[in-house]
């Protein structure tokens, strides 16, 4: 009778997880199947995601007849600069808060963390007149600017506290071998927070990749588009005749996921298996 129970059991949890991978993975078949058609709206498209006589007619149409190559360039320079600066800066900073005392230390973070709790949303009419009065509403690096300056708080308390984790001996072995502080922090310190650096490259990567307000806000001319904002700008007219064409271009849109995903996953599975820093 256990034995028929257990079995009943994990029937219906692999069908329970099994329909959640259908309602995951549909979309992304669906959308997989719309840039390999050969219609151009969503009447053109089967039920089942399997195109008839795929296709690749959207993604020369996508090349020849919009922007795309543009929007994805600049996109691309948005979410790079601003996973650059925000890894410099923020380990840095993180490291400066984890290691020294100095005045003016707690109420700066707590500074960090209540800056967290209000909405991005409420800054936008001051984002805008800070940008327009330095000249650079209508740049991608205003928007670099901005999309930095919003991960440091989070992404500081963050890191500090990882660097609370890393053992205050391991600094002071270095200091006793004539290390200063910034060799202490780029020979021992950092190569021990990797798998954290992973992270922040991925997440800074992300967030601004497929953004769609703040650029929407910030850029205005039709050189400096990003991603997010042509291809809603393809679709805006409600009409679905460039609907398999978008999806060309969303299917496109994961490929740096894809590499940086997979990147990263070896590379942190690679550092978390390595022996610790403290040799006894």
């Amino acid at each position: 009778m256990k034995k028929i129970v257990n079995t009943i059991r994990y029937f219906f949890i692999y069908l329970v997880l099994i329909a959640l991978s259908l309602i995951v993975i549909y979309p992304i078949a669906f959308a997989i199947s719309g840039a390999f058609s050969r219609g151009k709206s969503l009447a053109s498209m089967n039920v089942l995601p399997i195109p008839n006589n795929p296709t690749t007619d959207n993604f020369t149409r996508l090349f020849t007849k919009t922007n795309y190559l543009n929007w994805y360039k600049n996109s691309f320079i948005i979410a790079s600069l601003n996973t650059v600066f925000t890894i410099i800066i923020v380990m840095i900073t993180a490291y400066v808060f984890s290691r020294f005392k100095f005045r003016f230390k707690k109420a700066a973070l707590m500074s960090f963390l209540i800056l967290q709790m209000f909405p991005s949303a409420i800054g936008m009419i001051a984002i805008y007149v800070i940008l327009n009065s330095i000249g650079l509403l209508d740049n991608l690096m205003g928007l670099v600017l901005v999309y930095t300056a919003g991960n440091i708080p989070y992404n500081t308390w963050l890191l500090k506290g990882y660097y609370d984790t890393i053992p205050r001996s391991i600094d002071e072995a270095a200091k006793v071998d004539g290390a200063g502080n910034f060799a202490t922090f780029f020979r021992i310190i950092m190569p021990n927070t990797l798998p954290m650096i992973a992270f922040l490259s991925v997440t800074s990567f992300v967030g601004p990749w497929m953004d769609f307000i703040l650029p929407r806000f910030i850029l205005r001319s039709d050189k400096n588009k990003t991603l997010a904002v042509g291809l809603f700008e393809m679709i805006n007219d409600r009409s679905n005749d460039n609907f398999t064409q978008f999806a060309a271009g969303a299917l496109l849109i994961s490929v740096p996921f894809v590499i940086l995903f997979v990147i990263n996953q070896k590379y942190l599975v690679k550092i978390m298996s390595t022996a610790g820093a403290v040799k006894e």
